[in-house]
């Protein structure tokens, strides 16, 4: 075809069961094959109408083909602090108050294999793009930990990555949430920000690397910082440097919005110039009426992130009003303390179960138009098996601010996920119908994972690095970490 170099290597998935596209028709291919040339998708249609060879083959039957999930927030280093006793049952402002101290021991060493033992958990679940919000940047005997950290672990495991440089400025004597430590000056958190993006950022098709300006939250930095970061964030024109940041993410944010600024998190937001279809906030589970308009008008992005909304007893988001209204929404893991675990599969079909309980919850026994329902319940469910799919791949990619990935079609990214329909997760349900069932039925791990044309998990195993060593590093980070802090 015109416009690719045939030099390239291509990779044929050949004869999958099923390819859901999510493109914007939601089309279905059965018996269909995929040929990416280098790292594009050059042909998509019915296997009998592709070739049958390739420098590289992958045999489909039996699996169903998606585009890669999206991860729109995460923290990954937090990875080395999942399942901590101390804040195993705590709400969000406890829960941080009990792991600042413990991050505050951070090294770089410890911020790379974290983010590799984050990114190959993602990976195995068919993300095949994330974005990670590091915040906090201890110095210590082992040297400073930068971002850079992030992005080159990032590169050497394969993953797409949107690298968010976080930051924290008022501590706790200014009256912060975060203790003074764990704080930053703003000169200098601006300064690093620019030389980030200006080393790493690339705005091309096809971009492995994006960075995005990411103040922490309303309770953990200065409105002159938030308003400092949009400033520079913009002054990159036509870059596609996003904005993000927490904001209304439980009912103790509210309260601090309301006392400090003596307005809601989505006035706040307005007020500093954190709406626009540049910027995206994550969880925004208390978002009001005012709050949806505001984000819809200006298309303003949100991740919603269910596992670790309920992991903090923080509520549900109203997705379906956002959705309804006009709002972008994708999904995220959130951080993996937040949440223990980074499966995006499961974190679609937990996006799926909650906004139907939200329904339930709101009216119960109700249809759409408000009359009683008795024997059978013909209201409309807040969310299908596809809006949830379409939540991790295309909403994502929007969310992201990303044209070429969330769908598969020529001249998209190749960036895809193979799920084996035969295995004992999909038994009774793929047979029925295999893309509803990966959101319905037990959250499988993928059978191969591609990024940007290469093979990153191959037969459920990780391909690009030795899976059992990063582990263990990785533990024995964690215990060391834990320990520093006691």
């Amino acid at each position: 075809m015109i416009g690719y170099d045939r030099r390239m290597k291509t990779l044929l998935i050949r004869n999958a069961q099923c390819v859901a596209t999510l493109d914007s028709q939601g089309l279905e291919l059965a018996n269909a094959s995929i040929l990416i040339r280098g790292h594009v998708i050059e042909a998509i249609g019915p296997a009998a109408d592709l070739p049958a060879t390739a420098d590289e083959v992958i045999d489909a039957r039996g699996h169903l083909v998606t585009p890669g999930l999206v991860n729109t927030h995460h923290h990954m280093y937090q990875s080395l602090t999942r399942a901590i006793p101390a804040v195993q049952n705590a709400e969000l402002f406890g829960w941080l108050r009990g792991l600042y101290p413990i991050w505050a021991g951070l090294t770089p060493e410890m911020v790379q294999v974290s983010t590799q033992v984050a990114m190959a958990e993602l990976l195995m679940s068919g993300c095949t793009t994330s974005s990670d919000h590091l915040y906090i940047y201890p110095d210590s005997a082992q040297g400073r930990v930068r971002l850079d950290d992030s992005i080159e672990a990032a590169q050497a495991i394969g993953m797409r990555f949107v690298a968010t440089r976080g930051s924290m400025s008022v501590g706790q004597s200014q009256g912060g949430l975060p203790p003074d430590s764990v704080v930053e000056r703003e000169d200098f958190i601006l300064k690093d920000t620019q030389r980030l993006i200006e080393t790493w950022h690339d705005s091309r098709h096809g971009a492995m690397v994006n960075v995005a300006v990411a103040p922490c939250s309303p309770f953990s930095v200065s409105r002159d910082l938030m308003r400092e970061s949009a400033l520079l964030a913009r002054s990159f024109a036509g870059q596609n440097v996003r904005l993000h940041t927490h904001l209304a993410e439980n009912d103790h944010d509210i309260a601090y919005s309301r006392e400090k600024f003596n307005c809601t998190p989505a006035q706040y937001a307005q007020e500093l110039g954190w709406l626009g279809d540049d910027v995206w906030h994550a969880h925004c589970v208390k978002l009001d009426d005012e709050g949806i308009s505001l984000f819809a008008a200006t298309r303003t992005g949100v991740a919603h992130c269910p596992c670790s909304n309920m992991r903090l007893a923080s509520g549900i988001a109203p997705v379906r009003r956002m959705l309804d209204a006009g709002v972008p929404v994708g999904l995220g893991v959130d951080g993996s303390a937040s949440n223990d675990a980074a499966h995006m599969v499961n974190e679609a079909r937990q996006a799926l179960l909650l906004a139907r309980l939200r329904k339930s919850l709101e009216a119960p026994g109700v249809n759409a138009q408000g009359q009683p329902v008795f024997g059978c319940d013909t209201a409309p469910l807040e969310m299908t098996a596809r809006d949830a799919l379409r939540l991790a791949t295309r909403g994502g990619a929007e969310v992201l601010g990303r044209s070429d990935i969330g769908h598969l079609a020529v001249g998209m990214c190749a960036d895809m996920a193979l799920f084996d329909l035969r295995t004992l997760a999909f038994a009774g349900g793929a047979v029925h119908d295999p893309v509803a069932s990966l959101m319905l039925c037990a959250s499988p791990p993928a059978a191969y994972t591609v990024v940007n044309g290469r093979v990153v998990v191959r037969q459920g195993q990780l391909a690009t690095l030795e899976m059992q060593t990063l582990i263990e590093r990785h533990n024995r980070l964690a215990v060391t970490l834990a320990e520093a802090a006691r």
